[in-house]
């Protein structure tokens, strides 16, 4: 039996990094449509701007804001190898800055979904692990909606679109509730996790649909909302959790397992406040004393801040296997620190792709 079906998980999952031009330009090199573009600015304090193909090119919404979906070109177009930026827009290609997008492939425009309650729109890429759904709320105390995996999704980002509301994040690993459906996590924020069963109807997604409770971030009647869904893929993909070691001022590791190489880690401290913090293969500095695999220059999610990084051996340690965790700090970046709980997202490639064929392809 194969370790995975994916063989180069760059033809699923992709990350560019760009130097803005100030003028229309079309980014190439990214392997695939993305279904999925999510840029932020490295170098200056700038929102985030989330493009999918689902609401279409144009239409956007920020992963470390609240607001609505507005009508942005600064993404306008989804090409067969990247996307096409308009003008300088701060969020994509101002002049003289610089830029890093994580592009997911779904399967476009996506298609009519039935399988719950609520009718969908569902751009669904079963082979990664990764959907893209849009959905009005109905009328009641629940609903449920086709997310199209076939297999049962670990973290499901929802947000509404046609009015500010904050994104509300499910993921199986929330200590409250039946599967963790009884918790949920603010993705524009660095709140820990809240205990509410009007989310998810405090019932875990299966291989078909995800539920929603009467909550207006998921499920206000006649209102419109987008999900992005994600699930575990052996060799490609993880979502998982681990307590912190760290104690103030100390120097421990960490190392967590996730069968792949990662190329993007992606941490959120749920037990306490702390960001969404994300390191990824494409971005580092030189270090100081880089005895390792280190990827230092930080991210988050849920911040506008530009790009900080580490000055000597600590971030994560990037391995075949997973990544070490070398953190020692205690800002909003903290990714270990002693007692305290974490969710993951990882992904990456395997050493091992279809029929137990070696490949090293990221």
């Amino acid at each position: 039996m194969a370790y995975t079906t994916i063989n180069k998980s760059s033809s699923f999952m992709n990350i560019k990094l760009h130097s803005g031009t100030g003028s229309t330009t079309t980014i190439t090199g990214v392997g695939f449509e993305p279904s999925l573009t999510w840029w932020k600015s490295r170098s200056n304090v700038v929102n985030y701007a989330v493009y999918d193909a689902v609401r279409g090119a144009s239409k956007l919404i920020r992963s470390n804001q609240g607001t609505q979906e507005q009508t942005n070109a600064a993404v306008s177009a989804f090409t067969s190898d990247g996307v096409t930026l308009t003008g300088g827009d701060s969020f994509t290609n101002a002049s003289g800055q610089t830029y890093a997008s994580w592009n997911w492939k779904a399967n476009g425009a996506g298609s009519a979904n039935t399988d719950g309650s609520i009718s969908s729109t569902v751009s669904a890429n079963t082979t990664s692990g990764f959907s893209i759904v849009k959905y009005d709320g109905a009328a009641g105390a629940y609903g449920t909606v086709g997310h199209g995996l076939g297999v049962t999704p670990k973290m499901i980002m929802v947000k509404r679109l046609d009015s500010t509301d904050d994104w509300d994040v499910y993921t199986y690993n929330l200590p409250t509730g039946t599967n963790g459906a009884g918790s949920y996590l603010s993705l524009n924020a660095s709140s820990s996790y809240s205990d509410n069963s009007n989310r998810w109807y405090n019932t875990p997604p299966t291989n078909t649909v995800f539920t929603v409770g009467d909550a207006n971030t998921v499920n206000g009647s006649g209102k419109s909302y987008v999900a992005y869904c994600f699930a575990d893929v052996r060799g490609h993909q993880k979502i998982g959790g681990y307590t912190g070691n760290n104690t103030a001022g100390g120097s421990s590791t960490q190392f967590v397992y996730t069968g792949f190489r990662p190329k993007l880690v992606m941490v959120k401290e749920i037990s306490g406040t702390s960001n969404w913090v994300i390191y990824d293969l494409n971005r580092n500095y030189n270090l100081t004393e880089n005895n390792y695999n280190i990827r230092a220059a930080r991210l988050a999610w849920n911040s506008d801040n530009a790009e900080s990084s580490f000055t000597d051996d600590h971030g994560i340690d990037i391995l075949s296997n997973g990544f070490n965790i070398r953190d020692n700090s205690n800002d909003l970046y903290t990714i270990n620190s002693n007692n305290e709980t974490y969710v993951y997202y990882a992904v990456g490639q395997t050493l091992v792709g279809t029929n137990n064929v070696p490949n090293n392809a990221v």
